[in-house]
């Protein structure tokens, strides 16, 4: 994609960073088809799900605007969410904190992302992954792709759709605990959250291997990144 240069620029054309589709029209090249993007959202916050979401879109439909989910507005990130899901292949998994504090949140997240794939109502040839890791375990060639988010419309669409969801699943849970603010913040330590558990102790929805929540490191208030 580019874009005319100003009038004073030196150069004619000036290239704009964001996401396309060349992963995926290389990989159909390969004889690799259809191609699925997955990532996953909610690796850093105090409480709540990882949530990983795999899409495959429709080459001749792809929603206009697609690009890493921390881009966009809250506005635009639910508009995408309701285009993506009127006309991609999407499929949704999530670990919970328990699983999270069972392991570590890295292979919750790559585990979430697994499952994701495996949940797709078309098998992919390949997954683009999100980040530096390939999901262990995937039924079909996979290759990671470092800050795919911003590279490839396919993981883009699967940023927004992990995003969404698991905020979703955060303003759920606000009612059901209200001490904390789930609503506001999602989970991340701010300065709020941090607070209310000080006042009220955790829930059964805090990660208890995360600082400061981590029993031996209970007086250590950061924020909010893995032990």
């Amino acid at each position: 994609m580019t874009r005319s240069a100003q009038p004073d620029s030196p150069f004619l054309f000036e290239t704009v960073e964001g996401p396309d589709f060349s992963f995926e029209t290389g990989a159909r090249r390969e004889g690799l088809w259809p191609v699925a993007g997955t990532d996953e959202a909610g690796r850093g916050p105090l409480a709540g799900p990882v949530v990983a979401a795999a899409v495959i879109l429709d080459p001749d439909n792809i929603p206009m605007g697609l690009n890493d989910s921390k881009q966009l507005s809250v506005v635009r990130r639910e508009e995408l969410f309701d285009l993506i899901l009127g006309s991609a292949i999407v499929s949704i998994a999530s670990s919970a904190a328990g699983r999270i504090d069972g392991t570590d949140i890295r292979k919750a997240s790559l585990d979430a992302m697994r499952r994701a794939v495996a949940g797709l109502a078309l098998a992919p040839a390949l997954v683009l992954a999100d980040g530096r890791d390939i999901p262990p375990g995937l039924a079909c060639r996979g290759r990671a792709v470092i800050k795919g988010d911003a590279r490839s419309f396919s993981i883009a669409a699967a940023s927004i759709v992990a995003k969404v969801a698991r905020d979703r699943m955060m303003t759920r849970a606000d009612p059901v605990f209200p001490a904390y603010g789930f609503a506001a913040h999602a989970g991340y330590a701010t300065a709020r959250h941090r607070s209310a558990i000080d006042r009220h102790g955790p829930c059964p929805l805090h990660r208890m291997s995360f600082r400061p929540l981590r029993r031996d490191d209970v007086d250590c208030l950061d924020e909010g990144e893995p032990a």
